[in-house]
């Protein structure tokens, strides 16, 4: 680098640009069916580039139809218990506290919480527009109890997340 950029560099004034501070109990809660999630960061202050949400997953719980994203990676970083990851030939994963996931995009995958313990991960998706799908998945879900197969395929279609039918099958004789 010349003394030229060097002294532009040294001239350029420093962006503003606020940083965002989400407090442990705070972010958009979103019930769906008996899982949990906050949303921690919608794409509004990255100009869409990441989303990320905390998921509190109870023990037993068999987690979405496995499926694929056209459009959008996602990452799992679990921090409490253990996650159960499912990937095509049988494939399993099980990712404890501390653990992380990094899912791209066509990777066919779902995930469950077999286990007798509450689990929970924290969710990245880069582009963010997947929040979303969690809103709408959560407005369709008000009166579930547990989160519907059926409508989450159908919340899933309208954000380029194919089903895995597939993988749903190795899943279901997995069990």
């Amino acid at each position: 680098m010349d003394d030229e950029a060097r002294q532009a560099l040294a001239n350029m004034a420093m962006p503003r640009r606020p940083i965002n501070f989400v407090p442990a109990k705070s972010g958009e809660i979103l019930k769906l069916g008996h899982i949990t999630c906050r949303v921690m960061e919608d794409g509004s202050r990255t100009d869409n580039r990441i989303g990320s949400a905390e998921f509190t997953v109870p023990a037993g719980t068999a987690g979405p139809p496995a499926h694929w994203h056209e459009m959008h990676d996602e990452t799992f970083l679990v921090t409490q218990g253990t996650i159960r990851f499912h990937a095509p030939d049988n494939t399993i994963v099980d990712a404890k506290a501390g653990d992380y996931v990094t899912v791209p995009i066509r990777a066919p995958h779902t995930f469950s919480n077999p286990f007798h313990v509450e689990a929970k991960f924290f969710n990245t998706f880069t582009p963010a527009f997947y929040i979303d799908y969690f809103k709408i998945l959560a407005e369709v879900s008000k009166s579930d109890t547990k989160m519907s197969k059926e409508k989450n395929l159908e919340v899933m279609a309208r954000f380029a997340t194919m089903p895995a039918k597939p993988l749903m099958d190795e899943v279901a004789r997995q069990k």
